[in-house]
């Protein structure tokens, strides 16, 4: 079990029972009944209360023995350790040994510490092959989205809102998104917060950029749906803490283990596992999920539930004063030991209230153990030999049955003395209910309850003080005033009860989890946060909802999980895959399957056509089918089917190309035929689409180091590569799918201008842009080009430029980078641009050059540990943030004019004019001769194959100069030659082959049978004529 490694576990206090009486009782044990009569006939001493606790304790541990099947006495070397029961619903979990413990049960989440530790040791890092140290700039706030399954009032609302005021006071942006509408949306709005109601159809694909949050709260079980866009690609890295604070699951995989549904189960698990944490509010929760832990479980105590319940109940009135022994969540064997003690504290009280009446109505109730034991004979046969009238004392099973136990109490005692890591939540129960309760000097009970000021304690190895204490409370057959009043500050110290501790373990689990890029504000210190707001629950925005009868959270919870499976039955199959399925994807696989079996019948009608033809065909001559099979082949890559977005294109001036990278990206794509895909992998690529897949028309991209690295830059790279095959337009374009989904991409009337302008050559050889540099979220405070480009790479932008320039050109020192002026105009950002095609190759060539210097500095750092000088954590993507600015440099001091189009009414500004530019430009480093000087000599020795070790630049794409071409043609030459010598050998050997045989002796026609042969015709015919 991932998370459920247990540390070393404390010594547990017996709390009373000295070290000689346990080692009496265990002796004792082992003996038999017999024995046991013989001793109790024998020792016949009249010590009143201590020689009968002692008889007691022996008789009934041989009682316990032979009745209760669930306690096992334990012969090992330490006496009365302790090992759990469970109650009815969870012994699926006993059967299969997920809840074996020792003596005191602490759950501890090793696997996420350590991975912590580890997080936090790497964290500070410099480069070991440059001396650059990395910054953080804080120009934007850390955000984060909070995913709700609806907007109702309840105690989850009431937490996540008070979580959310402690992190905007230390300076997190939070937005809310919810599948459902309610009251809270309000709420909500009114703290300032963005709230989006993501449509039903909606719940199942990805109509968000998650990338623009650093982290996601996503909150209840009911909001399973969302992950199925977070299981996709690109947000499956993204941090994510699901909290859950219903056991409905837990409870209902034990039926899909039952009935063998375990291919539900197992999208459960992969639900689970795709979490970065998964929270809980007890330390129960993990170990009744435990099925599908993946390491990620995290408890985070405390939560305003039992405040809120408890405002909703009404107490009758009852003539009976009820006592509730209560004890931990977690159930054991010593526990009767416990009740024992705790019966026989009370008795004083008991029996004092009778000598005044013999009609009493005291009742003792005993919650614990279970329903289907024997555990109810084992309470009432103790009562009976502690004296206890027949009917005072009652057991009561846990299950289902303590809301209805406390409401019906006059005073709780807390009577289990294990050590737990939290504060009890059965003990904070009963004092949002305003009942005195009496509990032992525990270490998480005594930190949060002031003796005799909001409940009573007694030390766990004197049970004398929690007689008197009893006495004290109950007087006169009802409880005292002066317990009243205790129980009433009892009830107000509950209301925000670990309040504190909560939103700071939240805030503390944010900062571990959670990696801000370098243009992200550092959060604030937790303790910075205004006292009011930590330490209490916000329950004022809630008041007018707490009178209101309760909405039951397990019923709706139970009904999703209904339909859930309702849901899974019907389509199996595409729910495994995604978890929900739209109706589209299901006519999808109709019609692939229908479209299969179409292609078999006509291929079966083919072959029988075929088959049915052979008899009559004429084959004609060997040379003539040989020559046949040639014509064939040479014109099969002419025989391509044209769909019908292909045939559009063609007549258009340009084509904008989309790069994507995973399935979370389809809702962005655009599908009309002036836009195409441009598929990053295999696996993602969308069906029916008439997508480009880079990695086949370029290897590169079947690495995923460099798919990561280059991120939506290489797709430029991709295309260019035999351009002349894929692209016949005069300009190309690209668009990122984040514009469409910041709905910065360009609208119909945009589109239309932008056409105009290229077909009318408005501003001549011109770089097209509709996303802008000043307006984008990383940017709020407008900085110019270098100030970003170095706040978004961790300060290295400059750095990296400067020396990926210098090794480019081959120039030792270069003291200045090209100048990127400041004079109040923008700059493009997110590749959303156009340009013509032949400046579009002119740019990739420079391209080319520019990202194989780079990678010479970067990758083997990068490659072995993940870390680069341009970002402050492990980062996959190192490459794709200093490349996406890199247009801009080329652009300007290649002398091109660069206009900025509004992506929704087309209106266009140029930006950087040409006449601003002089003098400024480094027009002869971006020249074209320069550049294509410099590629020819790459590639001339790339075809040398002088270079030794990692080299990028042979993988970006094609390598061309003059010695190649030259090279390319001898080639063809030579493999057109051996084509021919072995077509002239065939036709030799099939001609030997063929030759005739020499004639074996001479044929003689026979003559028909109407004509006589003779030597003369004429005295043939005379003797006939005779």
């Amino acid at each position: 079990m991932g998370s459920l490694e247990s540390g070393i576990p404390a010594k547990r206090d017996n709390g009373g029972r000295g070290g000689r009486q346990q080692q009496q009782q265990h002796q004792f044990l082992q003996r038999n009944r017999s024995r046991l009569s013989r001793f109790l006939l024998w020792k016949r001493i009249d010590y009143f209360q201590w020689i009968c606790t002692i008889g007691v304790f022996f008789f009934f541990a041989v009682l316990f023995q032979m009745f209760l099947p669930g306690l096992v006495i334990d012969k090992s070397d330490k006496p009365w350790s302790s090992k759990e029961i469970l109650p009815p619903d969870l012994i699926v979990f006993k059967e299969k040994g997920f809840l074996d413990f020792g003596d005191d049960v602490r759950f501890e989440p090793t696997k996420l510490l350590m991975k912590f530790q580890r997080e936090a040791n790497g964290f500070n890092f410099t480069s070991s092959s440059l001396n650059t140290t990395l910054q953080r700039f804080g120009f934007r706030k850390p955000k984060l989205a909070m995913v709700f399954a609806d907007l109702l009032a309840d105690p989850e609302q009431v937490l996540m809102l008070s979580i959310s005021k402690a992190l905007q006071e230390i300076s997190y942006a939070i937005e809310v998104y919810s599948l459902k509408d309610g009251p809270v949306n309000s709420i909500w709005q009114k703290m300032g917060v963005p709230v989006t109601i993501l449509e039903t159809n909606h719940a199942s694909s990805c109509v968000i950029d998650w990338l623009s949050y650093d982290g996601i709260i996503v909150n209840s079980l009911r909001a399973r749906s969302m992950f199925t866009c977070f299981l996709q690609e690109p947000f499956k890295s993204l941090p994510l803490v699901w909290v859950i604070n219903e056991e409905t699951l837990a409870v209902r995989s034990r039926q899909y283990n039952s009935t063998g549904q375990t291919d539900l189960l197992t999208d459960w698990k992969k639900i689970f596992s795709r979490a970065s944490v998964v929270v809980f509010h007890n330390y129960l929760h993990p170990i009744l999920y435990s099925e599908f832990d993946a390491g990620n479980f995290y408890v985070i105590p405390g939560s305003p539930e039992e405040v809120w319940k408890a405002k909703n109940l009404e107490f009758p009135q009852r003539d009976d004063v009820v006592i509730s022994i209560v004890g931990s969540q977690f159930l054991y064997k010593g526990q009767w030991l416990e009740h024992a003690l705790l019966l026989q504290a009370l008795q004083p009280l008991f029996s004092g209230y009778y000598l005044e009446s013999h009609n009493s109505h005291l009742k003792i109730i005993v919650l614990g153990g279970e329903s289907a034991s024997n555990y109810s004979v084992a309470i009432e046969t103790i009562s009976q030999n502690l004296t206890y009238p027949k009917d005072a004392v009652k057991h009561v099973s846990v299950a289902g049955n303590v809301d209805k136990i406390l409401e019906s109490s006059d005073l709780v005692i807390y009577g289990s003395f294990l050590e737990e890591q939290s504060f009890p939540e059965i003990l904070m129960k009963a004092m949002s209910l305003g009942k005195p309760i009496v509990a032992p000097d525990l270490s998480n009970i005594r930190k949060y309850v002031d003796d005799r000021v909001t409940g009573y304690l007694f030390p766990k190895k004197n049970l004398k003080v929690l007689s008197e204490i009893v006495l004290e409370v109950i007087t006169e057959g009802k409880i005292s005033p002066l317990a009243q009043k205790i129980a009433m500050m009892g009830k107000t110290t509950a209301k925000n009860m670990m309040a504190r501790e909560t939103i700071e373990g939240y805030v503390t689990l944010l900062e571990k989890i959670l990696k801000f890029s370098s243009e992200v504000a550092s959060p604030k210190d937790v303790q910075e946060v205004p006292p009011k707001l930590i330490e209490e629950w916000s329950w004022h925005p809630f008041e007018a909802f707490l009178d209101k009868s309760p909405d039951d959270r397990t019923a709706r919870s139970y009904g999703f999980l209904a339909k859930f499976e309702r849901h899974w039955n019907h389509t199996p199959g595409e729910a495994m895959r995604f978890g929900t399925v739209n109706d589209d994807s299901f006519v999808y696989e109709i019609w692939e399957e229908e479209r299969y079996l179409q292609m078999m019948n006509s291929k079966k009608r083919r072959e029988d056509e075929e088959l049915k033809g052979r008899a009559l065909q004429y084959h004609g001559t060997w040379e003539e089918v040989y020559k046949s099979a040639k014509r064939a082949d040479r014109s099969k890559n002419d025989l391509h089917e044209r769909d019908e977005g292909e045939l559009l294109r063609t007549g258009q001036p340009l084509c904008i190309y989309e790069p994507y990278f995973g399935e979370g990206t389809w809702s962005f794509l655009h599908q009309y035929p002036l836009y195409r895909g441009v598929g990053l992998s295999v696996k993602g690529r969308r069906p029916r689409m008439d997508d480009i897949d880079a990695s086949s028309r370029l290897p590169l991209f079947n690495n995923p180091y460099y798919r990561d690295a280059l991120g939506d830059f290489g797709a430029f790279f991709a295309i260019s590569n035999k351009i002349d095959r894929l692209h016949k337009n005069s300009w190309i374009g690209f668009q990122s799918w984040r514009a469409t989904a910041r709905k910065e991409s360009l609208s119909k009337t945009a589109e239309n201008a932008l056409l105009n302008a290229i077909q009318t050559r408005k501003h001549g050889d011109a770089l097209y842009f509709w996303v802008r540099m000043d307006k984008d979220p990383r940017n709020p405070l407008q900085k110019p080009f270098w100030s970003f480009c170095d706040a978004i790479n961790a300060g290295n932008c400059r750095f990296a430029y400067n020396q990926t320039l210098r090794k480019m050109y081959g120039i030792k020192n270069l003291d200045s980078l090209p100048p990127m002026p400041e004079d109040g105009d923008t700059w493009s950002v997110m590749q959303s641009w156009a340009l013509p095609t032949r400046s579009f190759l002119e740019f990739v060539m420079f391209s080319r050059m520019f990202v194989d210097s780079l990678d010479a500095q970067i990758y083997e750092e990068h490659h072995r540990t993940s870390r680069c000088y341009l970002s402050l954590t492990k980062d996959k993507h190192c490459y794709s943030r200093l490349l996406e600015l890199l247009v801009n440099v080329w652009a300007y001091h290649s002398a091109r004019h660069i206009v900025y189009i509004d992506p929704s009414t087309g209106l266009m500004q140029e930006q950087h004019k040409q006449r601003n530019r002089r003098g400024q430009m480094w027009v002869k480093w971006f020249d074209y001769a320069t550049l294509k000087t410099m590629d020819e000599d790459l590639a001339e020795e790339a075809d040398s194959d002088r270079r030794v070790g990692h080299w990028l630049w042979p993988w970006t794409g094609e390598i061309v100069w003059r010695g190649s071409l030259e090279k390319e043609k001898q080639r063809k030459n030579a493999e057109k030659e051996e084509k021919k010598k072995k077509s002239r050998d065939k036709l030799n050997r099939m001609r030997s082959r063929n030759s005739r045989q020499k004639v074996i002796g001479k044929y003689v026609r026979p003559p028909p049978e109407n004509e006589t042969v003779t030597g003369n015709g004429n005295s043939t015919l005379s003797n006939v004529e005779a």
